[in-house]
């Protein structure tokens, strides 16, 4: 197995007057080293469109989740889905991209905008077969990845934004992919990627957007992991074995809590610095150990990262809280969000008597939860995780 993982995120605006998007992306796992995405387009936009595209999307990420290969996916699909017999085209357009082990990537494309393809940090022109299946003209690519691979695959929606506005004939590919190649080079991860190309795209329809736009990003990067402690272990016996195992781990380190942070300087023999600025008033300053990559209060810190969490797998319209700022939950959301592929959380289980203050919200009385829900939350965003109580 290589060192490589995918990094993948999407976002999708609807039409102007449209509850339901008519765009629909699908995500299977298969193992731990290979997924199908598929992005659908319905015809037209608002709930004939959304049921197009997600029967569309279901239906092939399913059967390709059997096992089945691509061409009887495509083949099945394409004999399913009708022609509007008013506009000649199909019901529903689709791009399934079939990441295998990480080394190899299928791409099928019927009829939505071309997969833009960035290598080295350049546009690559990849190959490309056209297949004729069921009478429907299909384009297939394989090509080995690479580390810092950027997929980007969308619905028309993105490059027909601006017509008649910024552009005479909308936002073209080629300009679609010289704007993304900007963007790649500075490090973003998939979800932001694709955050940043539909709110451009949102900006080129005025607000107003005329169709539905979906971006999908895929970004081949290195597994980078990351291990937080988080509270201490409910024996004080297990204190150095905690600490053992939590500094042995490779990767960055983060710890949460005083008392945590109190017992891993003592572990390594070092003194605590405590900040004395507070970077906002709703979030507990940092700490700095020597050996510590970040030091964060406890609860607060990380009901904020859950709440940042939450909103990242959603519209991810609080980047620009987490994405710059410099207070802790900022600071670890960045480390998980972006950085990390792979999480270890080493989480004690002992009772902090402050936190049992009935009058206090229950998010404080339940340290556990906290645990389950930002994990919930990372697994969703296609992390690893593993979680080890003491």
């Amino acid at each position: 197995m290589n060192n490589l993982c995918a990094d993948i995120g999407w976002k999708s605006i609807n039409h102007e007057g449209e509850e339901l998007c008519g765009d629909h992306v699908d995500i299977v796992n298969q193992g731990d080293n290979s997924q199908v995405i598929v992005l659908a387009d319905g015809l037209g936009s608002g709930v004939k469109a959304s049921i197009l595209s997600t029967l569309t999307s279901k239906i092939i990420s399913t059967m390709m989740a059997e096992g089945l290969k691509l061409e009887d996916c495509v083949s099945t699909i394409a004999a399913t889905l009708p022609i509007c017999s008013v506009r000649g085209v199909a019901y529903s357009t689709f791009t399934i991209i079939h990441i295998i082990e990480n080394r190899t990537v299928e791409i099928i494309q019927y009829d939505n905008p071309k997969v833009i393809f960035l290598r080295n940090f350049n546009v690559y022109n990849y190959p490309t077969k056209e297949l004729n299946i069921e009478g429907k003209k299909v384009l297939k690519s394989i090509i080995n990845l690479q580390e810092d691979d950027c997929l980007i695959a969308m619905s028309d929606g993105c490059p027909h934004a601006g017509i008649g506005l910024a552009y005479n004939f909308g936002w073209k590919l080629e300009d679609i992919a010289d704007f993304m190649l900007s963007l790649a080079q500075a490090g973003y991860n998939a979800k932001t990627l694709a955050t940043m190309l539909v709110d451009q795209c949102d900006k080129e329809y005025g607000h107003h957007p005329g169709d539905d736009a979906t971006a999908c990003v895929i970004k081949v990067r290195k597994r980078e992991p990351v291990n937080i402690l988080f509270g201490p272990p409910r024996n004080r016996d297990d204190n150095n074995r905690m600490m053992s195992l939590f500094f042995s781990k490779e990767g960055k380190h983060i710890i949460c809590g005083g008392t945590t942070s109190s017992i891993a300087a003592r572990y390594l023999g070092k003194e605590i610095k405590v900040s004395l600025s507070f970077e906002r008033g709703d979030v507990p300053p940092i700490a700095e150990i020597e050996g510590v990559d970040l030091v964060t209060e406890g609860v607060i810190t990380i009901s904020k990262v859950i709440e940042y969490a939450k909103d990242a797998l959603g519209q991810n319209k609080l980047y620009e809280k987490w994405g710059f700022q410099r207070d802790g939950a900022s600071l670890i959301c960045r480390l998980l969000f972006e950085e990390a592929t792979d999480i270890n959380f080493y989480v004690g289980r002992a009772v902090n008597p402050a936190h049992q203050n009935p009058d206090l919200p229950i998010t404080f009385n339940i340290k556990m939860n906290l645990v389950e829900e930002l994990s919930e939350c990372l697994k969703k965003m296609g992390k690893r995780i593993k979680v080890s109580y003491f």
